[in-house]
């Protein structure tokens, strides 16, 4: 089961230029970054209540964020929600016929354990499950 929305993930072209917004025009504060070689990307984290917004830099021109960019222009790309047993409930998300991008968790950014749903399953959103221990 969900158990909350972990964060939202957003994709950009230029992560310094991104930062001047979320920071100098909202006021929020960043904790941190990390680069997640698997993934081909950059994440810079900044906390909103008990949620992250998570801004998502291409470190390859050929990366997953650098695609989405080409094709659908900077924006949301996905929505992680978290839950406690990912195992659990990939298995469930399958036994419920939801197509999954990750059939076994792989490593996200921040040290959590990730799975992603296919859109094609979810009306059209990426869809990240999202387990941190």
């Amino acid at each position: 089961m969900v158990k909350k929305i972990d964060h939202i993930g957003i994709a950009v072209s230029n992560l310094e230029e991104a930062l001047k917004f979320y920071e100098g025009v909202l006021g929020m504060n960043l904790q941190g970054t990390e680069i997640v070689e698997e993934q081909k990307v950059k994440v810079a984290f900044l906390p909103v209540g008990d949620t992250e917004i998570e801004l998502l830099e291409s470190t390859d021109k050929d990366g997953p964020i650098a695609r989405f960019i080409e094709k659908k222009g900077e924006g949301i790309q996905h929505i992680a929600y978290r839950v406690d047993d990912i195992e659990k409930e990939i298995e469930e998300m399958k036994q419920k016929g939801i197509r999954m991008i990750d059939e076994v968790p792989r490593y996200g950014a921040g040290g959590a354990k990730i799975a992603f749903l296919h859109p094609k399953s979810t009306n059209g959103v990426l869809i990240e499950l999202c387990q941190r221990d």
